[in-house]
């Protein structure tokens, strides 16, 4: 059995009274990437939000490799929404690339040349490296993607929270990335990335965690992606689902 990298334990979660998350058990493992779906208002960035550390919880105990998150956030890397980043802040893809790098710093200490190289093979991977001293505000949408995903490559986490990483990203950038994600899941990292698409979910996650304020379900796709277990996690918005096809 694969090492547990995040142990959830009776967490909830309440934004101004309102319920968001509640009694959640779930050990993630370590070597597989772990898509999140649910519907709109499910959780799900709220829980990345919790295991980061960066909300108050009602309950619960987070542990990250069996330690509370203050002790791991070197190792461990979150992709934010497009919409959560300042894209007219005056940097290049090579300073959003570096910032990966900061958490290995101590306060005042220099880049090294290391670390430029770290980015430079960072932005390589990703297809970016021709875009280095272009302005963030000056990229599509897949080409941000790839820059913030480079960033996490070059903070060499162990752990990767990604917040919808596929969306406004053309065909050969989601290609690209899922690639990427496979690799890192080979080589023994931990993925968890919520999505919103469940026609790709059986091709692009072997396992998957089943979110509408509860847990629904979690565990191997191929036998927990159920309609059954769909059809409990999406309710009122099935109708919308059988309309796209996704239901049939």
């Amino acid at each position: 059995m694969k090492n547990i990298a995040i142990s959830i334990k009776d967490l909830s979660v309440s934004y101004e009274r309102k319920r968001v998350l509640t009694n959640i058990f779930l050990n993630v493992q370590s070597g597989h990437i772990h898509g999140i779906i649910g519907p709109n208002g499910a959780g799900k960035s709220t829980l990345f939000k919790a295991i980061l550390g960066l909300i108050d919880i009602n309950t619960g105990l987070i542990l990250v490799n069996g330690k509370p998150i203050e002790e791991m956030r070197k190792q461990v890397v979150y992709v934010p929404q497009k919409d959560e980043v300042d894209w007219q802040f005056p940097a290049t893809v090579q300073d959003i690339v570096l910032q990966g790098r900061y958490p290995h710093k101590k306060i005042y200490q220099r880049l090294s040349k290391y670390d430029y190289d770290v980015a430079d093979e960072a932005m390589s991977d990703l297809g970016i490296g021709h875009l280095k001293e272009r302005q963030i505000g000056a990229l599509s949408g897949g080409q941000q993607q790839r820059v913030f995903l480079a960033r996490a490559l070059c903070q060499q986490a162990e752990i990767f929270l990604l917040d919808e990483p596929l969306v406004g990203v053309d065909a050969t950038t989601e290609e690209k990335i899922i690639q990427i994600l496979q690799d890192l899941a080979n080589d023994g990292k931990t993925l968890m990335v919520i999505h919103h698409d469940l026609s790709t979910v059986e091709a692009y996650f072997d396992h998957v965690i089943m979110l509408n304020q509860r847990l629904i379900a979690h565990g191997q796709t191929n036998l927990t992606f159920t309609r059954a277990n769909i059809e409990h996690t999406y309710k009122a918005q099935l109708p919308i689902l059988h309309k796209t096809g996704l239901m049939e």
